[in-house]
């Protein structure tokens, strides 16, 4: 049997689920039509659902556990830490500890602050860019996955049925979403530098901040263009706007995030996922100078912040675990092992006659069932024959034992043996296979 006839316990855990849950479901991106599989434990780089399946997790809780599941050095850190206490009203030396190595990290980060996910991080990095430069307009890239915060969901998944010929609109991603909130964001195309020039020439001093993720996930997974950076970093100097880095996932391309690698400094960084070990985590970095926004030394801060399980023990102590055993030579290897498994999975849609390309960086790839060349949303976008191909593949792989986003993104994590990369080289070889064959 295949999946959904296969997982029995996932079914009667979804219709229990569907009781207490719209829809059976708390987390939109974790469900799979007809029903999503429930994970029982993980061990390394392996997850096993209730129903018994061992699979190969090429998605890491979308994208945060790079050292996978139960890491030894991690799990003893927070273990010791247990019967101390797990949350205060008070600071702690962990929050401190985290703080200075990802400053030490960090070129764009001098400052940072501590909050309980990359949602809300990219929220405060966002009002931080306001409160400093007095200004209510945003800018961000067509496409660009920044969290659930209204103002960084505008333009998410707009389509051919509304962006039209020209250049992008800002379209809600949410009903009810606030007119007001689209009138207060400016949506850019991804590695345009003209059409970037012509809307700062538009809004460039109506604008508090460019909020940019150097190599969006839901944009198709593409590098974006040093060119294109560089110029968005000079055009917001040029007018007082501020670069705005959403880190939340790039930062696993390497030691000193996407930031050291593109060169760039940007005015604040957003990031959550990887800094937090395993467990819920923010935070808000950026120069000395914009991050005075939330100093309360002086009376009411210009943008206060707090937070109940804000820079709680266990996340900062998780973090910190994971974050020192990430160093040059972990990523050296995941970014042996990302060059390889894209060059390879790419040779096999041609091998299977079928139109294709990997894309992504260190770490990350994504499959697209084109050979159109991707520049940004758009041309990354899937027609209705490539979105059946992904379906196929997604449940051929999961049918032999890997995990991997439904709309075709892999993570790859610190425990994966080269064997465990010939392993998901080999099986989705056989997808690819099922694909042509359907």
């Amino acid at each position: 049997m295949t999946y959904p006839e296969n997982r029995p316990a996932s079914k009667a855990l979804h219709e229990r689920a569907k009781r207490v849950m719209p829809g059976g479901n708390t987390r939109t991106t974790v469900y799979i039509d007809p029903y999503p599989l429930y994970g029982a434990r993980g061990e390394g780089c392996r997850v096993y659902d209730v129903d018994g399946n061992e699979m190969i997790d090429c998605i890491n809780n979308f994208t945060a556990l790079i050292h996978g599941y139960a890491n030894d050095h991690v799990n003893q850190a927070v273990i010791r830490q247990l019967p101390l206490g797990t949350a205060f009203g008070m600071p702690t030396t962990s929050e401190l500890d985290l703080a200075e190595l990802l400053v030490g990290r960090l070129p764009g980060v001098e400052h940072i602050r501590f909050a309980n996910s990359g949602t809300e991080a990219v929220m405060m990095a966002l009002k931080a860019a306001r409160a400093f430069t007095g200004r209510h307009k945003i800018a961000k890239v067509e496409g660009a996955y920044h969290g659930s915060y209204d103002y960084a969901e505008v333009s998410l998944d707009s389509s051919p049925s509304n962006w039209g010929d020209g250049k992008p609109v800002s379209v809600p991603y949410a009903k009810g979403t606030p007119p007001s909130v689209l009138s207060d964001v400016v949506v850019l195309p991804m590695n345009d530098i003209e059409a970037a020039r012509s809307i700062f020439n538009e809004h460039g001093s109506e604008l508090a901040g460019v909020l940019i993720d150097p190599m969006p996930n839901r944009a198709g997974l593409i590098p974006v263009d040093r060119e294109y950076i560089e110029e968005l970093q000079r055009l917001c100097k040029a007018n007082g706007v501020l670069v705005i880095f959403d880190e939340v996932i790039s930062l696993r391309l390497g030691f000193g995030g996407a930031q050291t690698i593109w060169g760039i400094e940007p005015d604040l960084t957003a990031l959550g996922k990887i800094i937090g070990g395993g467990f819920p985590v923010g935070a808000i970095g950026g120069s000395a100078d914009v991050m005075s926004v939330f100093d309360p030394t002086k009376g009411k801060p210009a943008l206060p912040h707090g937070g109940t399980f804000s820079a709680n023990p266990i996340s900062m102590i998780a973090g910190h675990a994971a974050m020192e055993i990430l160093d040059q030579a972990a990523f050296a290897r995941l970014d042996a092992q990302g060059d390889h498994v894209r060059k390879e999975i790419g040779a096999r849609f041609k091998r299977h006659g079928l139109p294709g390309q990997v894309t992504g960086k260190g770490s990350l790839f994504k499959l697209h069932f084109t050979d159109d060349p991707i520049r940004d949303y758009r041309s990354g976008y899937p027609d209705e024959t490539s979105k059946r191909r992904l379906d196929i593949m997604h449940k051929s792989l999961l049918n032999d034992g890997i995990l991997a986003a439904g709309y075709g993104l892999f993570a790859l994590s610190t425990p994966m043996t080269d064997a465990d990369i010939d392993l998901i080289i080999e099986r989705s070889d056989t997808a690819l296979a099922a694909v042509a064959s359907a």
